[in-house]
């Protein structure tokens, strides 16, 4: 049976992968529908399912999990124990490749037309912050 911690660090890495999603999800609520939709299991979760996760006070059941995993493009042994003792840190999402594509949102066109209104200085300072964040050692 999981810990209180074991139970609080997967709700803290669970909130962090959804902050990663294309979807805007703001809460149980979300969590609940979006992942029902995606769950090939005999049962769908309730918002108060969710809302459990969320607050640390219980952790998916294996194919739970392993939805979520698949759905927020994470290690499974990462979003149920956290990093690998090991110290290796593949397990922890990074951004998507440059080649993929966000899904078109809303967020995405606003933050689009944002970054376009900007003067070319600022601009290239964007460009720079996101390539440091990618980690793109080839433009300099």
């Amino acid at each position: 049976m999981p810990t209180i911690e074991e139970k609080a660090a997967f709700s803290e890495r669970l909130k962090f992968a959804m902050k990663r999603a294309p979807e805007k999800l703001r809460g149980s609520t979300d969590l609940a529908l979006h992942f029902n939709l995606r769950h090939h299991g005999e049962h769908p979760v309730s918002p108060q399912t969710a809302h459990k996760w969320l607050s640390g006070r219980t952790i998916p059941t294996d194919d739970k999990l392993r939805t979520l995993a698949d759905w927020f493009k994470v290690d499974v042994h990462w979003l149920h124990y956290g990093p690998s003792p090991g110290g290796a840190t593949s397990a922890v999402p990074k951004p998507i490749r440059r080649d993929e594509k966000y899904p078109l949102s809303p967020e995405t066109v606003e933050l689009a037309s944002k970054i376009e209104a900007l003067s070319p200085h600022h601009r290239y300072l964007v460009q720079e912050l996101i390539a440091e964040f990618y980690g793109d050692t080839e433009r300099r």
